[in-house]
């Protein structure tokens, strides 16, 4: 459950006061194979977060603090300051420390941002009075975080607030209070650090998501094991959703990242799965005759599309997940169709195929009808997906030995070649649309997850506790 009430600041200027939020619904899966998939029950719990959000005054700006042109080759970051949250206890300021350190990261890692260290502040301020503004453009702070922690024993909770504050325009832009269980204090970070993100930009953050992914190791036999694995955005608090008795591959979350879809050898052919995150439910969806496997959810939660291979032709079929009626969509005898991706509106689909001979990107409308190739260059493209922006299509390419991510206009145009390696392909949105996660495999075979900015800049490795391949990016979490 969660609810939401408005508490009252008052800062130079003033604009509007938003007191409401959205609360998802959540479905129970009918007709279920209720098998309970390992670590389902402690991810459960970390979903089912219960938290209390309580806002402040906030001050949308008609622009952005700075204008920072990220589609456009590198950046130098921007200088932030954050002031150590209040701790009323030694337990909050322990908290505090770990809070702040993760915000750092999440804002770092970007690629946009540089925290002024500590030592450099000309003062401390306080949470309730504003700081003294001409300290903190004396060392260039564009803006000052503080903020106050709060363990509350009895409850088991944790209380903070935020503020965000523009040195130059001398005005408080944003500031919530939230309440939420100790164990959830990662989440809190990951949502100031997107308030932080967008205040900036003017581009929405995508700290507060999560990813899913393949964990792949061996066993004490030297065998390959594939599990489906779930963690933060920024690779923290990872949970293994499948025990690696069955081979996994391709995960895909719905649009409210409560389910699951993915490819399984369960029971010895590969079949299109189901799992919800909040029951632990397994449920298989390709049970038809073939192949079924590149499964993706619609935009409007309804449908899965995905890919059935059956006598020499593989097709895109549409699932309808409310009556289970099956609905083929292409269906050229002899030829491959794959790696299906809606755009964000649902009513086209991106895809890839060999009818022109190579492996090409085409779109279709959502009915199977007009369907146009959109890619152009030399080599092999395969694993188009669309952006949730709808502006781009990222895609794998193969050529001249080598593979590379890149990113296309939905007409085709504006093609630029982002990564390259010996072995990368699977890339996959960051919620705002501007970052591409991917995984690259080296000449030894160990698979990890990098991302990239969609300009080509700041490449970086994602931490994960296994190597890693096939991930998929959550959209943004509902609170």
């Amino acid at each position: 459950m969660i609810r939401a009430n408005t508490i009252v600041d008052q800062p130079k200027n003033p604009h509007r006061v938003y007191s409401h939020l959205a609360v998802p619904h959540d479905s129970t899966l009918s007709r279920a194979t209720k098998s309970k998939v390992l670590g389902i029950s402690k991810l459960a719990i970390g979903l089912a977060l219960q938290i209390m959000i309580s806002f402040i005054t906030i001050l949308p700006q008609a622009n952005a603090l700075v204008k920072i042109d990220i589609n456009h080759g590198s950046v130098d970051p921007i200088p932030l300051a954050i002031v150590d949250f209040e701790g009323k206890s030694h337990d909050a300021t322990k908290i505090s420390v770990e809070l702040i350190d993760t915000i750092t990261n999440d804002l770092e890692s970007s690629g946009l941002f540089r925290i002024i260290g500590g030592d450099a502040f000309l003062e401390k301020p306080g949470f309730i009075t504003p700081p003294t503004f001409a300290h903190w453009r004396k060392i260039s702070a564009t803006v000052v975080v503080t903020g106050t922690i709060e363990v509350l024993k009895s409850e088991k909770m944790l209380k903070v607030q935020f503020k965000i504050w523009d040195p130059y325009a001398e005005t408080m832009i944003d500031g919530m209070s939230y309440k939420v269980n100790q164990a959830s204090w990662r989440r809190i970070a990951h949502k100031i650090s997107d308030r932080i993100y967008q205040g900036v930009t003017g581009e929405s953050g995508y700290f507060d998501s999560r990813i899913v992914y393949i964990a792949e190791s061996k066993d004490r036999n030297n065998r390959k094991i594939k599990r489906l694995a779930i963690m933060d955005s920024d690779g923290a608090n990872t949970h293994f959703l499948t025990d690696g008795k069955d081979l996994v591959l391709t995960p895909r979350f719905d649009p409210k990242s409560h389910k699951i879809t993915y490819l399984s050898y369960k029971n010895g052919l590969p079949q299109v799965f189901m799992l919800d995150l909040q029951t632990g439910i397994q449920r298989l969806i390709g049970n038809f005759p073939g192949m079924s496997f590149a499964p993706r959810f619609s935009p409007d939660d309804n449908s899965l599309i995905m890919s059935v291979a059956r006598d020499g032709t593989t097709s895109i079929h549409e699932i309808d997940l409310r009556t289970q009626k099956n609905r083929k969509i292409t269906g050229d005898i002899g030829t491959i169709n794959t790696s299906p991706s809606y755009s964000p509106d649902g009513s086209k689909i991106v895809f890839n195929s060999d009818r022109s001979g190579s492996v090409q990107l085409y779109i279709m409308n959502r009915n199977g009808s007009d369907i146009k190739r959109i890619s152009s260059g030399g080599g092999v493209y395969t694993t188009p997906v669309w952006s949730p922006r709808g502006d781009f299509i990222a895609f794998t390419k193969k050529q001249d030995g080598k593979f590379y991510i890149g990113v296309m206009r939905s007409d085709g145009s504006g093609e630029r070649l982002l990564t390259t390696s010996w072995l990368e392909e699977g890339p996959t949105w960051a919620p705002n649309g501007r970052v591409i996660m991917f995984y690259r495999e080296s000449l030894d075979g160990d698979c990890r997850l990098y991302a990239v900015d969609i300009t080509g800049y700041h490449e970086r490795m994602i931490g994960t506790t296994t190597m890693a391949s096939d991930p998929a990016w959550s959209p943004l979490l509902v609170n």
